[in-house]
């Protein structure tokens, strides 16, 4: 009971800023209102609202693949960059968030129906989402985010499930291949005028395209909506995953490019793995007031992680929070403004790893976080085409450390980061918009960040990473072309690398570096070459380095190629096409901070193609890498490479064949 009383307090103490926002305007007779919340045409109106980068991706801009991922959803979303490593596994990066990152996520929010998938801490876990159980993906890049509270160099992305009223009747799917995989879905939707209902379970299997990297999950995902009146109405939220993947490990290069399949022997004889089982709940009540709306909610995120990798990482954890956003347009001007409190505990244990199983214990302990976002934008139109945007970030977060094995090593710590932004949004003409926005970003270190194993009790001394980013940009559609295009710089302070900034002092895996730049172009632009030939394209451009840096110089930051293009062909119409598809990096990124060591370019050449037999009965194809290209896909960074059987990288995906069939009834 403590928990929820901490819980519904954090919720009152977001909403006594609001109601001197929230006086009912003139009476008008409501229409009723329909908490499907973020169905997509709401989805795609507050892009465009959106002074900065910002897309919705479809489930329907993916129906013909195999969709394993987040990768395979956000493909074609711009700026957005997603490189397979095993099974699930991606590296989710934008703008260079996290890109020293090599497990995990880190430096983006993401959300499923609008409440944090991250822990307390902001770490997340991103293989939860199965992209094809979602309605559709929202995408806020950088300080575009701001509508969730993310204050964060990348942003945030928001997937969001179907409802009752979006997604009635009963839909199945099942498709498989390669690698002995198989993967079935089954939903059903269900609405009459007061209340509506949704449920899905997915299970899937698959050996994987490597050694050791056999995988499985099954997961459930669930809603019902009820209008208590008029203005009002309340919907729960469910979800629950059991996933398990094996850990194939990184590579030395010579092995990917002769035995991509083969996994790291230490990664077998541990039986290394990552297996989670997790459980979300949440309520949102939506109310409307006069010309505005005010949505309400609490959470409560339970997972278990049983992690064999250098040592059995055993932790359960529990995240609680609340939320509320109040929006309300007056003609001229509109304001949102709200607020997410989350806390969460983890009981984070380690033991020796004896074949994949807990052997002696070598740590225990308790890590409490809280962070509290407070956020508020300000839109004026001083003529009817133009909007000027003001908004703020306020995050305060505390993280602490009760450790049992080692009392000597408890630390606790605060940080409090103001975030502001001001941007303007032009439209010239229907559908077609230019953007600038300049803000601030601030991310506060997690425990994989503080607590790290070092001879210094407590906390490694971290700072907030913080960024002052531009951006401008444009999207809109023309005739036969859409377009998403944007070009930013940011200019970073401390950004959190795992590096050590001097040669043989303490032995951390992250510090705060000085000043790093990351800019860059982030651009999508598809073409409607004749009725029947759609033509896609995404291209990103990155170039993220050090400034003046003691030890590295100018050097460039790893990971993350220069160039990443995309395209894919679409040939026929709704009832049969063909879609050939290119993944071209021309030049490959270092695999270290001295920039001694580069991988080579690479061009995955795929196909895809879908038949509808019959009215929602569609069978699709997805081809990859039919060329059976070997390069390396991913890199775990070091400081320098230290020799040519340093174990570094990850190999691009095999070629694989899937067959599937989407039916709805």
């Amino acid at each position: 009971m403590s928990r929820i009383s901490r819980a519904l307090t954090g919720a009152s103490l977001l909403l006594s800023a609001i109601p001197a926002f929230a006086e009912d305007g003139p009476e008008t007779v409501a229409e009723p209102i329909i908490v499907t919340a973020d169905r997509l045409d709401g989805a795609e109106a507050r892009t465009a609202r959106t002074p900065g980068g910002a897309n919705t991706v479809s489930a329907a801009d993916y129906p013909d693949k195999a969709a394993v991922s987040l990768r395979d959803a956000l493909a074609f979303s711009p700026g957005v960059y997603t490189q397979p490593r095993f099974g699930q596994e991606v590296r989710l990066s934008i703008r260079g968030s996290g890109l020293s990152r090599g497990f995990h996520m880190r430096g983006l929010t993401l959300l499923q129906d609008g409440i944090p998938i991250n822990m307390a801490d902001n770490n997340g876990d991103f293989q939860e989402l199965d992209p094809t159980i979602m309605s559709h993906l929202e995408v806020y890049r950088g300080s575009n985010a701001l509508r969730f509270g993310s204050a964060t160099l990348g942003g945030a992305i928001n997937a969001v499930t179907p409802t009752g009223r979006t997604a009635p009747g009963i839909a199945l799917r099942i498709d498989g291949g390669s690698f002995d995989t198989l993967r079935g879905l089954a939903s059903a939707g269900f609405s009459d005028d007061r209340a509506d209902a949704w449920v899905a379970i997915a299970a899937d299997r698959s050996d994987g395209d490597r050694d050791h990297a056999r995988r499985s999950a099954l997961r459930f995902n669930g809603n019902v909506g009820i209008r208590l009146t008029d203005r009002i109405e309340t919907r729960f939220y469910a979800s629950a995953q059991h996933i398990r993947q094996d850990l194939p490990g990184a590579l030395a290069m010579a092995d990917i490019l002769t035995r991509p399949r083969t996994s790291l022997p230490a990664n077998i004889t541990g039986d290394q793995q990552r297996d989670i089982d997790s459980i979300r709940l949440q309520n949102r009540t939506r109310f409307a007031l006069g010309d505005g709306t005010l949505d309400i909610g609490l959470f409560l995120n339970a997972k278990q992680l049983f992690h064999p990798i250098f040592q059995v990482i055993d932790q359960k954890s529990t995240d609680w929070g609340s939320y509320a956003r109040y929006d309300r347009d007056w003609g001229r001007f509109a304001l949102t403004v709200g607020g997410t409190a989350r806390w969460g505990n983890v009981a984070a244990k380690q033991f020796v790893n004896v074949a994949g199983r807990r052997g002696a214990p070598t740590a225990d302990a308790r890590q409490s976080a809280r962070t509290i976002d407070l956020y508020g934008e300000l839109r004026f139109k001083p003529v009817d085409r133009l909007s000027l945007i003001a908004g703020a970030v306020h995050v305060e977060g505390r993280r602490s450390v009760d450790n049992r094995f080692n009392p000597g090593a408890s630390d606790s710590q605060a940080f409090s980061q103001f975030s502001p932004k001001l941007g303007l949004l032009f439209e010239p003409v229907p559908a077609v918009q230019f953007y600038a926005n300049y803000s601030r970003s601030a991310e506060i270190p997690g425990f994989s960040e503080l607590a790290q194993a070092q001879p210094v009790p407590g906390f490694v001394p971290l700072d907030a990473q913080t960024a002052w980013t531009a951006e401008i940009g444009t999207r809109g559609e023309w005739g036969p072309a859409r377009w998403d295009i944007s070009l930013y710089r940011a200019d970073l302070k401390g950004e959190l690398l795992q590096y050590s900034v001097v040669p043989g002092s303490i032995p951390a895996a992250t510090f705060n570096a000085g000043r790093t730049r990351h800019q860059g172009v982030e651009a999508g632009l598809d073409l409607d070459l004749t009725r029947w030939a759609r033509l896609r394209q995404s291209w990103q451009y990155a170039d993220f380095r050090f400034r003046g840096d003691v030890q590295f110089g100018g050097n460039r930051l790893p990971v993350i190629a220069p160039h990443l293009y995309r395209a894919a062909l679409r040939l026929g119409g709704d009832r049969f096409s063909v879609t050939p598809n290119i993944e071209w990096v021309p030049r490959g990124a270092w695999a270290d901070y001295a920039n001694s060591v580069r991988t080579d370019g690479y061009a995955l050449l795929g196909a895809t193609a879908h038949a509808e037999l019959r009215q929602g009965i569609m069978l699709f194809v997805d081809a990859r890498n039919l060329t059976g290209e070997k390069s390396a896909g991913d890199i775990s960074a070091v400081v320098k490479v230290s020799g040519p059987a340093q174990a570094l990288y990850y190999p691009v995906e095999r070629r694989a064949v899937s067959v599937g069939v989407n039916a709805r009834f």
